[in-house]
């Protein structure tokens, strides 16, 4: 499994991240969006209503590689944050049936080779990473 439980029941509570993806002048572009995590792959799956004219989706198309976070701030008092960052490949898909009808049926399928967490376990403070 790509994720373990703790990082898939946060994952599961949260509807925004930011995908980081590399442009055509080789700097970052970063976009937030919506996500899906797809268990049976251990993949991200990034919907759109129009993603294949997207700037993320062509940056993905030419150079795979992307970072992907998604974070929040649990508390404040007191202070507590948590989060995920996942490295990896994606990949620019076309003809896949969207999980809703006013989607596009491009989608970008993100398989992550790196997982950064922090906060998601009691006790974690610390960034915790690991290779998948």
């Amino acid at each position: 499994m790509t994720f373990t439980r703790a990082e898939l029941d946060y994952l599961s509570d949260q509807f925004l991240g930011r995908l980081a993806t590399v442009g055509p002048d080789g700097a970052p572009q970063n976009n937030p969006t919506a996500f899906t995590v797809v268990q049976e792959t251990g993949t991200i799956d990034i919907h759109g209503l129009a993603m294949g004219k997207t700037r993320k989706f062509h940056n993905v198309r030419r150079d795979g590689r992307v970072s992907f976070v998604v974070d929040d701030i649990a508390s404040r008092t007191p202070w507590k944050v948590r989060g995920l960052e996942i490295r990896g490949v994606a990949e620019a898909v076309e003809g896949v049936e969207p999980p809703e009808p006013y989607l596009s049926r491009e989608v970008i399928r993100i398989r992550p080779t790196r997982i950064i967490s922090w906060g998601l376990e009691p006790g974690q403070e610390d960034m915790r990473g690991r290779d998948v």
